[in-house]
Parts: structure tokens; C-alpha cells; sequence
């Protein structure tokens, strides 16, 4: 674990370099970030506060494509149905759409590239980037969460 984040330490350090800052509206939920540290286990608080990421195919939902919905791993509010889960083997979770109105977007040009990344919009909380090459047949997004900023609830049966 202290090797994860490690990792997580400095990839958070690195992605701050250059980057762009948007505005964004206060999101609903506001908590210290001692009341967030105590909440979240470290990995969670060091990608969903610090805007940390997860090495590239070890989280624990790259390769989950069961019935249910994905939700914030810090508030709980719903981001994404499995029915819009795909497989990209880019190294992280891939959506084709988020649930209307429950992210924001921020233009990120860390590591000499422009992403855009989505937090959630409820309680702020980094959730990973979304780019413009998804499937075609759909809305030519791939939504890539880190699977520490989201949590799996099956569908029940």
C-alpha cells in the first residue's frame, strides 16, 4: 500500500504543473479536508481530494461488466450505468456517458497534452478525464474513472 501511494504522491505532484484552473460552481457538499481524510481510505483521498491517479490496468473495476451502477467512491451520488461501460483497454474503466448532470469539466494541460478532466459535481471529488475517442456508434466519449474515486453496486436480482 505505501507503494501505491507513493505513486499516487507523485503523480499528484506532477499533474498540478501547468495547469489550467476553471471555475466551477461550489459543489453541494462541503467538508474539511480532515473530515475527508477520516472518510476515505488513503489511495481514495489521494485521487478524489489530491487529484491522484492509479497506475494503468490494477483497479479494481477495469475489467468489471456485471449489471448495476457505478457511484462516487466519496458521496455516493451515481455517475454511470453499466449499460454504458466498454471495453478499451486503455488501462482504466471506459463509460460512453456520464449521468446528465452529475460531473463538471475542467480543462487540465498537465504532462504537455490538453485533457479535460470530470470531478463530480455533488461534492467536488477529482474522478479521472474524458476524451473524444470513444465508440462511434455512441457519443464518441470514453469517460476513464479512477476505480478508487468510484464504487460498484449490482444490480439486485
Amino acid at each position: 500500500m505505501k507503494n501505491i501511494l507513493n505513486l499516487l504522491t507523485l503523480t499528484r505532484s506532477m499533474a498540478g504543473q501547468g495547469k489550467e484552473k476553471k471555475k466551477t460552481a461550489t459543489p453541494p457538499i462541503q467538508k474539511t479536508e480532515a473530515q475527508w481524510k477520516k472518510e476515505l481510505t488513503p489511495e481514495q483521498y489521494e485521487v478524489i481530494r489530491k487529484k491522484g491517479t492509479e497506475q494503468p490496468f490494477t483497479g479494481k473495476y477495469v475489467n468489471t461488466f456485471e449489471k448495476g451502477k457505478y457511484v462516487c467512491a466519496a458521496c455516493g451520488n451515481v455517475l454511470f450505468h453499466s449499460d454504458s461501460k466498454f471495453h478499451s483497454d486503455c488501462g482504466w474503466p471506459s463509460f460512453d456517458k456520464a449521468i446528465k448532470g452529475s460531473v463538471t469539466y475542467i480543462t487540465d494541460n498537465t504532462f504537455g497534452m490538453s485533457r479535460t478532466e470530470f470531478n463530480l459535481s455533488r461534492c467536488g471529488g477529482h474522478l479521472g478525464h474524458v476524451f473524444d475517442d470513444g465508440p462511434k456508434e455512441t457519443t464518441r466519449q470514453r469517460f476513464c474513472p479512477n476505480s478508487f474515486s468510484v464504487k460498484f453496486i449490482p444490480e439486485k436480482k
